[in-house]
C-alpha cells in the first residue's frame, strides 16, 4: 500500500435521489475503511429515503423504488454509520463536492451532528482532476490498468476509488502519502461549509461566497445586520451551512 495511514481512512460512496443536496436523499451507501496496517472492512447498505426515486437517477445507479421499500431508513442506519466512521479519516471520488455535504445532511436530518473538523478529507477526483483530467471510469484504466464494471454500483464505484487513490499515492513524487498533507492537496478552494455558501480570506476570515454581501466577512455582517441571519435560517440552505452560519452568529456577539 502507497498511502501512509496514522488512523483508518474511510472511502465511501452513496447512490441517491438525486444531486441537491439540499433535498435528495440516500438511497445506498458503502463504506471501505482501510486500517493502518492495511486491513480492510467494507459495509453496504440500502436505505429506504423515505421519498420516490426519479426515474431517470434509477436508470444511472439501476436502484429503483421496489428495491428500497423494505430497506431501513437512513435513521435506522446512522448509529451503525457513524461507529464506523468514528476515528477515521474520509476519502472518496467527488467526496468533498457531494457525498460529504450530503452525508453530513442526512446524518443532521436525524439529530446526529457532524463535525466537520473532527475529519481530513481526501477526494481522489481532484487528485486526478489536478494530474488527468478525466472520471472514475478513466481514472480507474489509467492508474489502475483496469476496465471498471457495474459503474454506479455504490459497492463498485468504492472499491475503484480507493485502488485509484493508492496508485495515484504510488505513481506521483510529489503527492504526498500521508492523509494531513493529502487532504490539503485535494481542495481547490477551502470554505468554511461543505456546499461553498461560505469562504475565506486571505486573513482566513469566513466570508460570504454569495448574495447582497458576497466577499463581507460573515461575523461582521452579522454585528451590523443581525436580521440577514435570520433570514439564512429560514431560507433553503443545507443544514451544514446554517449550522456554520449560527457558529459564527454566536461568536459574533463578543
Amino acid at each position: 500500500m502507497n498511502l501512509k495511514l496514522h488512523k483508518p481512512l474511510c472511502i465511501f460512496d452513496l447512490e441517491t435521489t438525486g444531486t441537491n443536496i439540499g433535498k435528495d436523499k440516500i438511497v445506498e451507501i458503502c463504506i471501505l475503511k482501510v486500517n493502518p496496517d492495511a486491513s480492510r472492512e467494507s459495509k453496504t447498505w440500502r436505505v429506504n429515503p423515505e421519498m420516490p426515486i426519479p426515474n431517470e437517477t434509477s436508470e444511472i445507479h439501476g436502484i429503483y423504488d421496489e428495491d428500497v421499500k423494505d430497506a431501513p431508513t437512513f435513521r435506522d442506519i446512522a448509529p451503525k454509520v457513524m461507529e464506523m466512521l468514528a476515528g477515521s479519516d474520509l476519502g472518496g471520488f467527488n467526496s468533498n463536492r457531494f457525498d460529504v455535504p450530503l452525508l453530513a445532511e442526512e446524518l443532521l436530518r436525524v439529530e446526529i451532528d457532524f463535525d466537520l473538523s473532527k475529519f481530513r478529507l481526501v477526494d481522489a477526483q481532484t487528485i486526478f482532476h489536478k494530474k488527468e483530467p478525466r472520471n472514475l471510469g478513466a481514472a480507474y484504466q489509467f492508474y489502475c490498468g483496469k476496465v471498471l464494471e457495474n459503474a454506479h454500483s455504490a459497492e463498485a464505484d468504492v472499491m475503484a476509488t480507493f485502488e485509484v487513490l493508492d496508485a495515484q499515492v504510488g505513481k506521483y513524487d510529489d503527492i504526498p502519502n500521508e492523509i494531513a498533507p493529502l487532504s490539503e492537496f485535494t481542495f481547490h478552494n477551502k470554505n468554511a461549509d461543505l456546499a461553498g455558501f461560505i469562504g475565506y480570506n486571505d486573513k482566513t476570515e469566513a466570508v460570504f461566497n454569495f448574495g447582497k454581501y458576497k466577499g463581507q466577512v460573515v461575523k461582521a455582517v452579522f454585528q451590523k445586520d443581525l436580521g440577514y441571519y435570520g433570514w439564512l435560517q429560514n431560507a433553503d440552505f443545507p443544514l451544514y451551512t446554517k449550522k456554520v452560519f449560527t457558529k459564527i452568529q454566536l461568536s459574533s456577539k463578543f
